[in-house]
């Protein structure tokens, strides 16, 4: 299964601009708040119409403007989880996935496959449970039960674990990962979240403003975002300007040094980004005489903020993350990072 998206969309003073080719598993929208994921899902949908384009799904037309094509949501096999699942509240969970089947004309076999879907969601001794009898985790085996029980070629999954308590999250991450697998189709989720993009996610598309500026397998994203943006999405916390000098050489003004690449350096370079958890006081490549500035406690790492000696006073300082019992007895006067970790940033 394929998708390729190549849509233009104006809202007011807000342009979408999506180009995107998905397949392979799953794929994860991963922006800020605002930055049109929610309204692209809804324009593969059906739900809202692009201004120009082309949206096909392995092969078949869903929209172009040029043909004049425009599928109903009903007609183009895509399931769609809302944020808060959009189950019929005075339906209980045998009749909320019975609308699934709105197009199966034979009794009996909508029923055969009710139950067979029953019972892949764990949802047996809830059929008559309405909505507001289920636990979140429920509610979302019953919503993606009502989608997948109407056989879609594509899944559509809207920040599926934004309703839900924090300590759900992580059991029901591995719950549903496991799931999709054995949908064996293609999916397109989005999130503002990077640890639910890497967890579930074999490739990310990163979008800001209405633009998608990459997609790469999630790994190859996090080792290499290529953007200031695409970095602070996947959490590094120390993006600064930079200069390129050489091929394998950098100069970050505000910090007043000079660091040495592994990745060569390209032409346009704007900014680096180091990771908070790669720096050591045992590493011997670019390494230079730090202050201690303050300590921030989270509940099992330490933040311990630095300055470098020659870094602008009014340049923000730089962080180190460690675990708590890594904690050092004093802290060190000279911390280093290899040049592997760090980031080259384009735009």
């Amino acid at each position: 299964m394929s998708l390729y998206v190549d849509i233009q969309k104006q809202l007011g003073a807000f342009q979408l601009n999506v180009r995107l080719t998905a397949e392979n598993g799953v794929t994860s929208l991963l922006g800020a708040s605002g930055c049109g994921k929610s309204m692209t899902l809804k324009c593969i949908a059906g739900i809202e119409r692009p201004d120009r384009g082309r949206i096909e799904l392995d092969g078949r037309v869903l929209f172009d403007s040029q043909a004049h094509i425009d599928l109903k949501p009903q007609q183009r096999r895509v399931g769609y989880l809302f944020q808060n699942y959009a189950l019929f509240p005075n339906m209980t969970v045998r009749q909320n996935i019975l609308c699934g089947l709105c197009r199966e004309k034979d009794r009996a076999a909508k029923e055969r496959r009710a139950s067979e879907m029953i019972a892949l969601m764990r949802l047996e001794g809830l059929e008559n449970h309405r909505p507001h009898q289920l636990s979140g985790g429920q509610q979302q085996r019953a919503a993606l039960a009502r989608i997948l029980v109407s056989d879609p070629q594509l899944l559509l999954l809207d920040e599926p674990f934004s309703a839900l308590d924090g300590h759900l999250r992580d059991a029901l991450k591995i719950e549903l990962r496991d799931l999709l697998a054995r949908f064996g189709r293609e999916v397109l989720m989005v999130t503002h979240d990077r640890t639910e993009a890497y967890n579930m996610s074999a490739a990310i598309a990163v979008m800001d403003e209405g633009r998608l500026l990459t997609v790469k397998p999630t790994k190859a994203l996090f080792a290499d975002p290529g953007s200031v943006r695409a970095a602070i999405l996947t959490g590094c916390k120390n993006v600064v300007p930079a200069r390129r000098v050489d091929a394998h050489t950098v100069e970050i003004p505000d910090w007043g040094v000079r660091m040495e690449t592994r990745q060569e350096v390209r032409e346009g370079l704007c900014a680096v980004g180091l990771r908070a958890h790669y720096f050591s006081p045992a590493a011997p490549q670019n390494r230079f005489p730090v202050c201690f500035v303050e300590e921030m406690e989270e509940p099992f790492e330490l933040i311990l903020q630095f300055r470098y000696q020659k870094q602008k006073k009014d340049s923000t300082p730089v962080w180190w993350r460690l675990p708590k019992e890594k904690r050092p007895a004093s802290f060190p006067q000279e911390l280093g990072i290899a040049g592997a970790n760090i980031l080259l940033l384009y735009e």
